[in-house]
């Protein structure tokens, strides 16, 4: 049996609760977008269609919100790096 302490964990913060929360819910609306475009084509949809009511925020939506969430994951991972290397010098 190991007797070693264990290493400081450090806390989840709520920015990076925040920030993991956020990048899933903007990825999977810029997927389910991806979805609605696909079904609203095969639907048999125009482009002409596609300019009014709420499909210009549909398929806005993905062009934005995939970099975005992509770029919020990067800035997750780079917290959490620093975070548990600050925790491993502590310790």
């Amino acid at each position: 049996m190991s007797t070693d302490p264990q290493p400081y964990e450090a806390p989840v913060r709520p920015i990076d609760r925040f920030l993991a929360y956020t990048a899933l819910t903007l990825a999977a609306a810029s997927v389910l977008c991806f979805f609605a475009i696909i079904i609203g084509t095969a639907a048999g949809m125009d482009q002409k269609s596609f300019g009014t009511g709420v499909w210009p925020f549909v398929a806005a939506l993905p062009m934005f919100g995939l970099p975005l969430a992509f770029a919020m994951i990067i800035a997750l991972l780079i917290m959490s790096f620093v975070r548990k290397g600050r925790a491993t010098r502590r310790s």
